[in-house]
Formats: C-alpha cells, sequence, structure tokens
C-alpha cells in the first residue's frame, strides 16, 4: 500500500503563487508515475500535471502550461509550483500515484491523496 497526503494549499489573490507538496509512504518503489489533478466545484476531475519517475520527463495540461511546474525528490515525494494564480485555478488537488506509466487518465493512477483545497481570489 502506499499512502499519499497532500498539503499546502490555501487562499491567495489572483496572480500569486502557492507550493503544493505530497509525501508519500509505504511501498514507494510500487509505482513509476506520480501526477496532480484537481476538481472544482460542480465539474469533473482533471488532469494537471504527471512525472515519470524512470525518465523524469514531465507532462502539463495545456491550461497550467507555463505556470505549474511538477517535481519530485529522491524520497518519490512529488510537488506542484503553482504560478500565476487564477480564479479559474480554484478547486481541490489531489495527488495520485500509479505503475501504468506517464498518462493523463485518472483511471490509471491507483493510490489517491485525500486532497488540499486552493482558492484563488480575483
Amino acid at each position: 500500500q502506499v499512502q499519499l497526503v497532500e498539503s499546502g494549499g490555501g487562499l491567495v489573490q489572483a496572480g500569486g503563487s502557492l507550493r503544493l507538496s505530497c509525501a508519500a509512504s509505504g511501498r514507494t518503489s510500487s509505482y513509476n508515475v506520480m501526477g496532480w489533478f484537481r476538481q472544482a466545484p460542480g465539474k469533473e476531475r482533471e488532469f494537471v500535471a504527471a512525472r515519470s519517475w524512470r525518465s523524469g520527463i514531465t507532462d502539463h495540461a495545456d491550461s497550467v502550461k507555463g505556470r505549474f511546474t511538477i517535481s519530485g525528490d529522491y524520497a518519490r515525494n512529488v510537488y506542484l509550483q503553482l504560478n500565476s494564480l487564477k480564479p479559474e485555478d480554484t478547486a481541490v488537488y489531489y495527488c495520485a500515484a500509479g505503475a501504468n506509466g506517464l498518462t493523463r487518465r485518472d483511471g490509471a493512477y491507483d493510490y489517491w491523496g485525500q486532497g488540499t483545497q486552493v482558492t484563488v481570489s480575483a
């Protein structure tokens, strides 16, 4: 089993920045990719970014490209730097881990955190 715990969310003004963290524990060797997803009220969960541990290759959704950056460390924790935040970035952000390679499909991720709220005011 793998446990994921997100932190770093909060309330920020438009144009501001946040850094989300996802601490992983348990059988961290069982996954090869970690990603971030988000879900805004009344909307479906959407892909934000993902990172392959084997290659270091990253993928970012078009809506966040150039503003958000995913990164990781040797302990297989993952981070999401959020810059130039917009009100439409308001959502609960979830960390996820999977063993199916770099993918945007949420069904390919086996482990999920409980989420951290990001609220961007205009």
